[in-house]
């Protein structure tokens, strides 16, 4: 049985820690002590070399005992937040919401998964209940683009089916699809000349590149596909013709053949602008992570329907416009959902979480794990 009090309790610990994304070696470590005083073992990979971040990706495999054939599970969280994450009050009002004081975020994304988790673990342990082997995976920088999970290895997994708790909605809801982003730099390089003597000998980037930008689809593309121009940057003294401008953009689809139609359709919109004017461009994009798409009748889904229905709770499916640490555990090949633990507000000092929320992903990690078990 679930104890609201203790994982409540917990919840408000772990957001009382400051986590930072980048300095996450203070979370990291209070994590690996939580872990140990399960009895559980806890490894962390090398990849903060490779990121620069506080810490790195921590591993915690706990042996079968008694799941017969139940398949491998993964549970996935990220110990990172956000700013502003410094010195969070979390208080819990007569309305059932946990909210921080309003000066910063509250830390339920992930912290809200985290608490569950170990919630889940004590219970198991507590109702001696029967379990495959169970993965813990928990992740540095993911608010910073996944970039712990980015620099993790495939040779610390080992599962059949992943479970990320990192989703807004409400318990019971899935993301079974996330998009691949690709990350896309223009570079327009024009001639300069004085502004108000010869103009006509320059070659205006900024000219250049937003006749390049109307020329491209932009937005909506479909109901799969989506691009953006985040940033336009370039110029100088009015009195010159501006000579250079850089243009930072993504590209986002479920499909990963309509995300390289779109970059392709972008770099020949430019291409083309800046022949027609007699400028000079390079075009970079980087798939930043991979997209993925599950259905009802997928295994992993099932298994988690199961286990929500088992709760009284209602299933939903989505697909989610933005990636997260799951999109890497599928191009990593553990197939992974996101499933929803009821934040709202997030990356903002308005983040809010019903305790009752936290309650039930806990509730939930441990319907999967029996389910599994019950092959």
């Amino acid at each position: 049985m679930i104890v609201q009090d203790r994982l409540i309790q917990e919840f408000m610990e772990l957001v009382r820690v400051d986590s930072e994304t980048g300095n996450e070696r203070e979370i990291a470590d209070v994590l690996k002590g939580k872990f140990n005083a399960l009895g559980l073992d806890v490894i962390e990979d090398d990849s903060q070399e490779r990121t620069g971040h506080g810490a790195g990706n921590l591993f915690v495999t706990w042996p079968a005992e008694n799941g017969g054939s139940a398949p491998k599970l993964l549970f996935t969280c990220h110990m990172d937040t956000v700013v502003p994450g410094q010195g969070i009050k979390p208080i819990l009002g007569e309305d059932g919401w946990i909210r921080s004081d309003g000066s910063t975020i509250l830390g339920a994304d992930d912290k809200a998964g985290l608490a569950a988790l170990f919630e889940a673990i004590r219970v198991v342990k507590e109702q001696k209940l029967p379990h495959g082997q169970i993965q813990f995976v928990i992740t540095a920088g993911e608010e910073s683009g996944l970039l712990g999970a980015r620099a993790m290895e495939a040779k610390h997994l080992d599962a059949d089916f992943g479970f990320a708790l990192d989703s807004n909605g409400e318990v019971g809801a899935i993301a079974v699809a996330a998009p691949t982003q690709a990350r896309v730099t223009m570079q327009i390089f024009g001639k300069s000349a004085h502004a108000g003597v010869n103009p006509e000998d320059g070659i205006s980037a900024i000219q250049v590149a937003s006749k390049a930008i109307s020329a491209m689809k932009l937005g909506r593309i479909d109901h799969e596909t989506t691009a953006n121009i985040g940033k336009f940057a370039g110029g100088g003294p009015t009195n010159v013709v501006c000579d250079h401008v850089q243009l930072d953009a993504e590209a986002r689809s479920i499909v990963q053949e309509k995300v390289e139609r779109q970059i392709a359709a972008m770099r020949e919109a430019l291409e083309t602008t800046v022949r027609e004017h007699g400028a000079e461009c390079e075009f970079r994009s980087e798939i930043i992570y991979p997209a993925f798409s599950f259905n009802e009748h997928d295994p992993v889904v099932q298994l988690a329907d199961r286990a929500i229905s088992s709760l009284g709770l209602t299933t939903r499916l989505f697909h989610s416009g933005g990636g997260s640490d799951a999109n890497i555990f599928n191009g990593l090949k553990v197939p992974t959902i996101n499933l929803a633990i009821g934040y709202e507000h997030i990356h903002t000092t308005q983040e809010r979480i019903r305790a009752e929320d936290i309650v039930q992903t806990s509730r939930l990690v441990v319907a999967i794990i029996e389910e599994s078990a019950k092959g």
